[in-house]
């Protein structure tokens, strides 16, 4: 591929918050903010815009406060009309979305990184939503080649952008970092200095690119969602009936074989894997999903070819 010249990333944001007891992605932020009142805009090479984005949820220490705020971020809730009635977090949603975006506008931020936590064992995953953003998916090949205490993998949501429903989804460019496992409610230091430490290398890419510095393409190793997988519940109740089987917890994106143990019944029985497809698990036992029930996403393997891209010159 040839080299590809791209606009520079002028205005970019840090976000934690979304969810208020994920709490790596609260103290980076406040980290961050602390750093700014010391240091001034010169705390960090490139200007940085903090947010937290949930604060009544962070004040409760609670994952939100009417609904999962996000999941408030596509076209037709972010212009909703707001009445008395309307949630907490499709308020801050559209506060946040004035303040970032508007989405989908030339207006809009260049760069959101939204920090979360998962109770799952996922390492450093970046998330976002398509196969064709050259500037996301070299950031993302930056982290790979500099994190070595964690595994640092691609997670692609394939929708368009209209329908994304997440904060990052605001921005031109944007992606989620999730980093498990971490309980939520709970701030681990070893997860804390992982999304430190992405943080700041995200931010170091965007400055030596905004600088002219020429990012030799290649492939990178992603996963690309197939879909969601719940427990096996009782069909009159809905409670749950088994849990993630021993063999399977804390395994995230290993390779699922027709066969493999899943979960295991209260009962004491198995209940294996019957896709003929081998397909990767992730999201393994995430205590936030019981509520949407689920107990893992599957997706599939691939790789992303990517060109070399280096600042436009104005």
């Amino acid at each position: 591929m040839a080299l590809l010249f791209l606009p520079g990333l002028a205005r970019v944001a840090v976000c934690g918050g979304t969810h208020g007891n994920e709490l790596s992605g609260v103290y980076v932020v406040q980290e961050m903010e602390r750093q700014r009142k010391e240091k001034g805009e010169c705390a960090w090479p490139i200007p940085v815009k903090t947010v937290l984005a949930n604060p009544r949820a962070v004040k409760e220490c609670r994952r939100y406060i009417d609904q999962d705020m996000n999941r408030c971020f596509n076209i037709a809730t972010l212009s909703s009309p707001i009445t008395d009635s309307s949630p907490y977090e499709v308020r801050r949603a559209q506060e946040l979305n004035k303040l970032l975006g508007p989405k989908g506008s030339t207006d809009a931020i260049d760069l959101i990184c939204d920090l979360h936590n998962t109770t799952a064992n996922m390492g450093l995953t970046l998330i976002h939503y398509t196969t064709s953003d050259w500037v996301t998916l070299h950031i993302c090949k930056y982290l790979q080649t500099k994190i070595t205490k964690v595994p640092v993998r691609v997670l692609v949501l394939d929708i368009p952008i209209s329908d994304a429903y997440s904060l990052e989804s605001v921005s031109k460019h944007g992606f989620s970092i999730e980093v498990g496992p971490q309980p939520h409610g709970v701030v681990r230091a070893d997860i804390y200095s992982i999304m430190k430490e992405a943080v700041d290398l995200t931010i170091d890419w965007i400055h030596k690119f905004n600088s002219g510095m020429v990012f030799e393409g290649g492939d990178v190793e992603a996963f690309e969602f197939i879909k969601s997988v719940d427990y096996p519940r009782d069909p009159e109740t809905r409670s749950l009936t088994a849990a993630i089987h021993p063999q399977l917890q804390d395994r995230d994106f290993c390779l699922l074989k027709r066969g493999d143990p899943l979960f295991l019944s209260f009962s004491g029985e198995t209940v294996k894997y019957e896709e003929e497809e081998p397909l990767h698990p992730y999201f393994i036992n995430e205590s936030a999903y019981y509520e949407k029930e689920i107990a893992f996403h599957l997706g599939k393997k691939m790789t992303l070819t990517i060109p070399s891209v280096q600042v436009q010159k104005d």
